[in-house]
């Protein structure tokens, strides 16, 4: 029988879900009104540049498009036709918004499922090692290099490497467009591939932690079946890997956005993109609203796998629960310091030059005066890339101090922060990316409003890594008792219980800065971040792309930055942010308490590339009645 305490518990935190599912339907409705812009004004100077905005002609363009005369009029009548399944007329072609959104989910949908075909077979090949040694009763390093190469290779960047070498030189796979099941092998391999390496990853992480417990030596001594063994190993493994499951398909959700785009696919990433540059509101609306819908229900989905084997895994494995081990030896620990002196050498040679003077021929071969060649503009890459790294991760050193500082101040009132927590984790940062593009305009403030847009989504798992150790925390009984001494609430939170939460939420912000910028140069390579001439990695490389057949360098400079960003991502996020294996006994009924709330926990930053870059610290009691789910990491 639950207390009023808690029946005024989880009244808040269903306030709080539906509160921030109504903001985020509100912010998708008034995305017309956002920048501040009279909508009919935009139409008109569109339509005619040299048309005076008189009031008769901004009423005609009203009438024209059924605008309301104001946001909140505007917002009641897309609400009201959202509900009768009408997103009203595109701005730009007048045909119907829904029959397009709908014909472009169908076609992401599908990527996204032969992407999980590949997936899965990835995943089954990574762990297929780990669980042969687990059944010799051998120890292997799990994961595995190739798994970690597999995992940091950005999708948007996979595909441009796909493209180039399969379709353009070999001539293997159709190029570009959506006209048979050859048209998707590219595009899923693109995003199958490092998805595949993530969940294989994790799995074989858990397989192995699972194989050094008591009761799997005891099944092995017993003469157990190779098969069963297996079974009860995956089983023992699927629960701490089912919430990344969530993530990983929000990801495929962002990534597809951009790999659309490389392939040409009419996805409705590409549909979205196209709406944003031609400021056709309802257009991009409908596609945001699917791209939301379609986080919801993978967030969801992935709980509910979670809470349906959490409880069988837990009793083959003695109520006991684990957290995945850090990466160790030299080899792990050497892969980011190489990054590190690559990416810093490149920086500072390149700002020793000059990024936006075109001194050198078009696509100039490198030479020892031009180490990396020139652009189509015959501007110097060395200096473009060294610039652009100063730029880029500047901009992200800010995004996560203020997502630190966002994350922790959500994260000390758990119950409120829990709807927009899980909503914001359901969206990948292309989809805040399109709604910031809404807001400030394609070429407003460009460099602001890919921080905001990246921002906007990184202090969610900050938030959920707080809230996790504040309740564990709250839950000591040195804290418990303090109460009863007379000690106030706000006394107790910042006193007693921020000094033990800030040292792992800061170090994990800090360990999130290679995954923010990597997110920032996807966003400049969809169109969504600095526009030209800025020296953007993102943008260099989108602008190097018609040119890769005949000038490869244009490409490889700006790719090899990216790759060198993502590998520094992933391997921190194996050093520092998992660390040792932890079991923690706890009864059934606390356990589905605990379990009750997984989904608010769930850390990511799934990019535009379709990538995740999160990392959490292992905290004691992960599944009791007053803690969150175990983490572990995933990618950008």
């Amino acid at each position: 029988m639950r207390t009023p305490s808690g029946v005024a518990s989880g009244s808040l935190v269903g306030a709080s879900r539906l509160g921030a599912l109504a903001a985020a339907l509100a912010v998708v409705g008034a995305l017309p009104w956002l920048s501040g812009r009279d909508p009919a004004l935009s139409v008109l100077r569109a339509r005619s540049e040299e048309q005076v905005a008189t009031p008769e002609a901004l009423a005609s363009v009203r009438e024209d498009l059924d605008l309301a005369p104001t946001a909140g009029g505007q917002l009641v009548r897309w609400a009201s036709g959202v509900l009768r399944g009408d997103l009203g007329d595109s701005w730009v072609s007048g045909r119907p918004v829904l029959p397009d959104v709908l014909a472009g989910l169908a076609v992401s949908l599908t990527l996204v499922g032969f992407a999980l075909a590949v997936a899965a077979v990835v995943a089954a090949l990574v762990v297929l090692p780990a669980l042969r040694a687990a059944v010799r009763g051998s120890s292997a390093r799990s994961g595995g290099a190739v798994a970690a190469l597999l995992t940091s290779l950005p999708e948007f960047l996979l595909a441009t490497a796909l493209l180039v070498v399969l379709a353009v030189h070999l001539r293997w796979l159709p190029p570009y467009g959506w006209e048979g099941p050859q048209h998707a092998v590219l595009p899923a391999l693109a995003l199958g591939l490092p998805a595949g390496g993530l969940l294989g990853r994790l799995l074989s992480d858990a397989v192995s932690s699972a194989a050094a417990e008591p009761w799997a030596a005891t099944w092995a001594a017993a003469g157990t079946t190779r098969a069963r063994l297996v079974g009860g190993l995956l089983l023992r493994a699927v629960p701490g890997v089912a919430p990344q499951v969530g993530m990983v398909l929000v990801g495929l959700a962002g990534g597809a956005v951009a790999v659309e785009r490389v392939f040409a696919i009419p996805g409705i990433g590409r549909t979205s993109l196209g709406a944003a540059g031609a400021q056709d509101a309802p257009v991009l609306q409908g596609c945001v609203l699917a791209l939301l819908l379609v986080g919801v229900v993978c967030g969801a989905g992935a709980s509910l796998l979670r809470r349906a084997v959490l409880g069988r895994a837990l009793r083959t494995a003695g109520l006991s629960v684990a957290e995945p081990e850090g990466a160790r030896g030299w080899g792990a620990r050497a892969a980011p310091l190489v990054c590190v002196v690559l990416l810093a050498g490149t920086t500072l040679a390149g700002l020793l030059r000059d990024p936006y003077t075109p001194e050198h021929s078009r696509l100039q071969a490198p030479s020892l005066a031009l180490p990396l060649g020139a652009d189509a503009s015959g501007r110097d890459l060395l200096a473009r890339v060294g610039h652009g790294a100063a730029s880029t991760v500047g901009t992200a050193v800010l995004v996560c101090v203020l997502a630190a500082v966002i994350g922790i101040a959500a994260g000390l009132l758990p119950r409120l922060s829990t709807g927009p927590v899980e909503v914001t984790n359901a969206a990948p940062p292309v989809l805040a990316g399109l709604v910031t593009a809404a807001a400030l305009g394609p070429t407003s403030q460009p460099v602001g409003s890919a921080a905001i847009a990246v921002l906007v989504v990184s202090w969610a798992p900050l938030a959920a890594h707080t809230a996790a150790l504040v309740t564990e925390a709250r839950a000591q009984p040195h804290v418990r008792v303090l109460p009863l001494l007379g000690v106030g609430r706000a006394r107790l939170l910042l006193v007693h219980v921020l000094p033990d939460v800030l040292p792992p939420v800061l170090r994990h912000a800090a360990l999130r800065l290679p995954g923010t910028a990597l997110a920032l140069a996807s966003l400049g390579f969809l169109g969504l971040g600095p526009q030209p001439p800025a020296p953007d990695w993102g943008l260099v490389l989108a602008e190097g792309m018609p040119y890769v057949e005949r000038a490869p360098w244009a490409v490889l400079a700006p790719a090899a930055s990216l790759v060198a960003l993502s590998v520094l991502a992933v391997t921190l996020s194996s050093l520092g942010g998992v660390t040792r294996w932890r079991r923690t006994a706890t009864s059934s009924s606390a356990l589905a308490a605990g379990t009750s709330a997984s989904t608010s926990h769930g850390s990511a930053l799934a990019g535009p590339s379709g990538a995740a870059t999160s990392t959490t610290e292992p905290t004691s009691q992960l599944l009791s009645s007053t803690a969150a789910p175990p983490q572990v990491e995933t990618r950008p």
